[in-house]
């Protein structure tokens, strides 16, 4: 039914050859006039797949096939030819049958000998023929299992990462805004090896001069690092680089546009961003240098390190002292931040009064997002 429909609407279109210019203008008119009725109605039509099909080709060899188009939309036969295309593919990638697989022992036997020895393919190809087991080498390239990676190799490179990160140190400027837009450079220097801030200072002007006489600062009495790493901002002249020699370090500057090899203290960078300076709006130079205080002192005693093994500096694991105690939050750096340690308290928390919690006592709350906060009384929670 649907082949002699398209028989008939090709004849229609033969018979258009013959018809006068201003006839075949009639039809047309007509013809457009009930598709645009046609279009203007809500039920839609189920089209079939030799319909699609039709569309498809007509979308490839006649340019203007968008301005007859009124059934659909453009971008829907555009899909189509995408979906025609996949499905051409997937037949064309289809398996074919080839080669039979060789015998379930053989497939077993070569797993084996690649995992009781450190055989490569054609090792194992060669020792199969020297049993009478006529298999390809290709064969036995697509059976070889994966092998893990080396716990050897990959416990040396760390190893080599690890007695290197103690003595290298990282500086970078990086700058704030504040509330007038005027810019603020703050200096810092950062330790591998813990991600110890070793010093930082804020200036509305920062020169060479400057940045020697914070390095003199954070290098007092012999405490300079062997290596030192920075970029190649106009700040580390030539003055600079010297003063680094004396103080007992060796200058190392990254390459043009490469702040991956400075990784650490970029890394630094956006975390002082997220944890404090995208939250706050700095009035002055005193005001920014007071904040980073609080937040460095934070950052280095208290801040869990993750890569660090969970562990700042210095901040022991404190064990749970007894069953009737309850979590107290110690807020940090204006509230941004908490550091949570045991309190022994009259009652479990988690078993709280009928009448509710006591004036300054904390619980254990949960609010619309799955974390769990702490709140006071006095918060009304």
């Amino acid at each position: 039914m649907l082949l002699l429909s398209l028989a008939i609407a090709l004849l229609h279109s033969l018979r258009a050859g013959f018809r006068s210019q201003s006839a075949q203008a009639l039809v047309e008119l007509s013809l457009r006039q009930q598709l645009a009725v046609y279009a203007h109605a809500r039920r839609r039509p189920r089209l079939t797949p030799l319909d699609r099909a039709f569309w498809v080709v007509l979308r490839r060899s006649w340019p203007r096939w968008r301005d007859a188009l009124v059934v659909v939309q453009p971008e829907t036969v555009t899909r189509w030819h995408r979906k025609g295309f996949r499905l051409y593919w997937r037949f064309r990638s289809k398996r074919r049958p080839g080669r039979p697989r060789i015998p379930k022992k053989f497939r077993q036997l070569i797993r084996r000998m690649a995992l009781e020895n450190p055989w490569g393919a054609r090792k194992i190809h060669a020792e199969l023929a020297k049993s009478g087991i006529e298999v390809s080498l290709a064969t036995v390239s697509r059976y070889l299992p994966k092998r893990p990676p080396d716990p050897m190799r990959r416990q040396n490179w760390l190893t080599f990462l690890r007695n290197h990160k103690a003595a290298i140190a990282a500086t970078d400027f990086f700058v704030v805004p504040t509330v007038s837009f005027r810019l603020l450079y703050v200096w810092f220097v950062l330790d591998h090896d813990r991600r110890w801030l070793i010093h930082f200072n804020v200036t509305t002007n920062p020169t060479a001069r400057w940045a020697i006489q914070q390095l003199r600062k954070a290098f007092h009495s012999d405490t300079a690092l062997p290596f030192l790493v920075y970029d190649r901002d106009s700040i580390f002249s030539t003055d600079v680089t010297t003063a680094i020699r004396n103080l007992g370090c060796e200058p190392i500057r990254t390459a043009y546009r490469s702040p991956w090899q400075n990784p650490f203290a970029e890394r630094w960078v956006g975390t002082c961003r997220r944890g404090l300076l995208d939250h706050v709006i700095v009035f002055g130079e005193r005001h920014l240098r007071r904040l980073l205080a609080d937040y460095v002192a934070y950052y280095n005693a208290e801040r869990i390190h993750t890569s660090l093994g969970a562990s700042p500096h210095g901040r022991p694991t404190e064990a749970r002292p007894a069953t009737t105690v309850r979590v107290v939050a110690h807020p940090r750096v204006g509230g941004l931040h908490h550091r949570y340690a045991w309190r022994v308290a009259a009652c479990p928390p988690m078993h709280p009064s009928p009448d509710g919690p006591e004036p300054g006592e904390w619980v254990l709350t949960t609010d619309r997002s799955p974390r769990l906060r702490l709140e006071t009384a006095e918060d009304g929670s």
